[in-house]
């Protein structure tokens, strides 16, 4: 049988959920053995023509190149699988959708006239349609082999959609909030990290974004209670997934 065509695309973002695939080490000989890499920068200069059966699409659009460019990502790939918080969520670049970009640029570039970029920055499914999305800042590397395996044997992925909170509870974790009085967005978040920070006596600090019908009003006011200022309350929600967290915020997530 013909093997399925990958492609790996770079948006605006820092190349991490890319590197989660490399960093899959054993299995990524498996995976390699199972699809042919078409496009993948980040590991090989081989390019072979569309359209591709994948797609993985990390970071998010931010330039008007970007885009026209996924617009022809989209019309290339069958499945279209956006990876990491940047692809999913704005990334912390999204940041810039709460001030005045102008200012940025006139700060940071020493000849701004150079710069053509977007007033925000957008997920992809903004932009285009997309099949499934990988949350994650970065993503993790076994819900990626997960969502490759489920695809290729034409199964869907078995990946997680409770919350953080939920995550702890199931590995024993105390609630560092109930407990220690720390400030934490698990009640509001995705699970998917491993229960990194929890397990480790520190807050959830909502890498994987807000999961579906997420109670806010009601955790800022609990994050009130420990002392967290309104700015302080904006800055943590505002970080990896500044432009989804903005949504819920406004109430259309």
């Amino acid at each position: 049988m013909k093997k399925p065509k990958l492609a790996v695309w770079k948006f605006s973002s820092c190349d991490g959920c890319q590197l989660s695939l490399l960093d899959c080490e054993d299995e990524l000989l498996t995976v390699a053995d199972k699809v042919d890499f078409a496009y993948f920068l980040e590991a090989t200069r081989a390019k072979l023509k569309g359209p591709y059966d994948i797609s993985l699409v990390e970071g998010s659009v931010t330039t008007p190149e970007e885009v026209e460019r996924i617009q022809k990502v989209r019309k290339q790939s069958k499945v279209l699988i956006t990876i990491g918080a940047c692809a999913t969520a704005g990334g912390i670049q999204s940041l810039k959708n709460f001030a005045n970009v102008d200012d940025f640029i006139n700060t940071v570039y020493a000849h701004p006239e150079f710069i053509d970029t977007l007033e925000t920055s957008t997920p992809i499914a903004e932009h285009v349609k997309v099949d499934l999305e990988l949350r994650g800042c970065p993503i993790d590397k076994r819900q990626l082999l997960e969502t490759l395996g489920a695809l290729l044997v034409g199964r869907k992925p078995n990946l997680p959609n409770h919350s953080q909170c939920m995550e702890c509870k199931m590995s024993g974790t105390v609630c560092v909030m109930v407990a220690k009085g720390q400030p934490c967005l698990g009640p509001i978040c995705h699970a998917g990290c491993g229960n990194i920070c929890p397990s480790i006596d520190r807050g959830c600090y909502g890498c994987f974004g807000p999961k579906e019908l997420p109670n806010v009003p009601a955790l800022t006011e609990k994050l009130s209670d420990l002392g967290m200022t309104k700015k302080q309350r904006h800055d943590v929600l505002r970080t990896f997934n500044a432009a989804a967290f903005a949504k819920v915020e406004n109430g259309h997530g």
